[in-house]
């Protein structure tokens, strides 16, 4: 009797947007022992940590950090902005648009959304309009997400920045980095943005567990003026400690400070325009490969518009249930796995099971992306799915010039 070889031994890959794959300088700096929390190493390394931190974000002003997700920066941010009853306004172009609106409604928010769906990104004409209708001033904020992990959308904040400057409205500029930062091309203090979300596992490969908000002194000055914030959130003494337990509120997640020490190091001995570079050429590879195989069969895009596309993360249509086989198949198969379709359709529908998102951030290179290719186009060939031929030969044609077009160039 014929038996096929199972071939998941070996090391895993986990291409997944998040958390990302963890370099093993990284891990390895975590692995030791529990560390003096009042002085010596751990609070000496934390000014550098923080310089380097801001270097990332390309900003000059401050940084809070904090133990938790991209959900508790969210929050930490709003609720030092934010109070009940102000109101804000959110272009939402995924669930995670979606998702900081509903935390401020939480809060006590007056929110309005403004939907350009789940695969293209913000009109800013129609943002403009919403702003220019304001009269009276009263949107405090805009919540925008740079690239929403659901539906790999990436957003303009630039040109955001310049529709409020042209409305002459005052509202914060807030933006979720949490999926672009270190690897989709952002720039804090040159585009304007008063406050910027994000959290550790993307782009700074670092385990999940920490995030920060970067905030300038125009936000800072709205803090100044609020009534009250939790002394839990309040980044006022996180970003100017007289104490070392002030950066955490308490004790510090120790290994995670580590952690982030050496991806920061890994980060700045490449060279953030290098980082840039690296993740738009093998955006680019990805975006080869699919465009072959999309050639035939309903392999296709979320997002059509290559300039409206993350470099961190691609969201992919499916014809259902063959995404969600083509997921088990590269996972139980080969080791290799990939990313569920999220928030394209609700779990319970049939639907659900035709989307899928590969993950291609931080700690990533160009063998990983081909054998995350390779295994996609034998998950395909194994299941009997159509699709178009070419797929490697095109990703690998871009990968051996490194040239991307010029047009979707970051």
């Amino acid at each position: 009797m014929t038996q096929k070889t199972n071939l998941s031994a070996g090391r895993g890959y986990l291409a997944i947007p998040g958390p990302s794959v963890i370099p093993d300088a990284v891990l390895q700096a975590m692995h030791r022992a529990a560390p003096n929390i009042y002085a010596g190493e751990l609070p000496d390394m934390m000014p550098g940590i923080v310089s380097d931190l801001r270097r990332v974000a390309r900003t000059k002003h401050d940084v809070a950090i904090y133990i938790g997700n991209g959900h508790a920066a969210w929050e930490a941010a709003l609720a030092n902005v934010i109070g009940e009853g102000d109101r804000v306004l959110v272009p939402a172009t995924g669930s995670f648009g979606h998702g900081w609106g509903d935390m401020a409604a939480g809060l006590g928010a007056l929110v309005e959304t403004l939907d350009f769906g789940k695969s293209s990104a913000m009109d800013m004409a129609r943002i403009g309009e919403a702003l220019k209708a304001d009269t009276a001033h009263t949107i405090k904020a805009i919540l925008a997400v740079h690239v929403d992990t659901s539906s790999s959308v990436r957003n303009d904040i630039a040109a955001l920045r310049t529709v409020m400057d042209e409305a002459a409205h005052p509202a914060l500029l807030m933006v979720d980095c949490i999926a672009s930062l270190g690897c989709d091309v952002f720039e804090m203090d040159d585009w304007g943005v008063d406050v910027m979300v994000t959290a550790c596992q993307k782009g700074l490969m670092v385990p999940p567990g920490m995030s920060f908000v970067f905030f300038n002194e125009k936000a800072a000055e709205v803090r100044r003026h609020m009534p009250r914030v939790s002394c839990y959130w309040d980044w006022t003494p996180r970003a100017a400690p007289e104490l070392f337990y002030q950066y955490w509120n308490g004790t510090a997640p120790t290994h995670h400070v580590y952690g982030l020490r050496a991806a920061l190091d890994m980060i700045h001995a490449e060279g953030m325009e290098a980082v840039w570079r690296r993740h738009d050429v093998l955006a680019h590879a990805i975006w080869a490969a699919c465009d072959a195989w999309g050639s035939a069969g309903s392999l296709a895009f979320n997002v059509a518009d290559p300039d409206a596309r993350s470099r961190a993360v691609t969201s992919l249509r499916l014809q259902s249930p063959n995404a969600t086989a083509l997921r088990d198949w590269t996972e139980n198969q080969l080791g290799l796995t990939l990313g569920i379709g999220l928030g394209m359709a609700a779990p319970g529908d049939p639907a659900w099971h035709g989307f899928f998102r590969l993950g291609h951030m931080g700690h990533v290179n160009g063998h990983m992306i081909m054998g995350m290719l390779g295994g996609i186009d034998a998950g395909l060939k194994a299941l009997d799915i159509s699709h178009g031929k070419g797929a490697l030969e095109a990703a690998s044609e871009v990968i051996a010039t490194g040239q991307v077009s010029p047009d979707t160039s970051p």
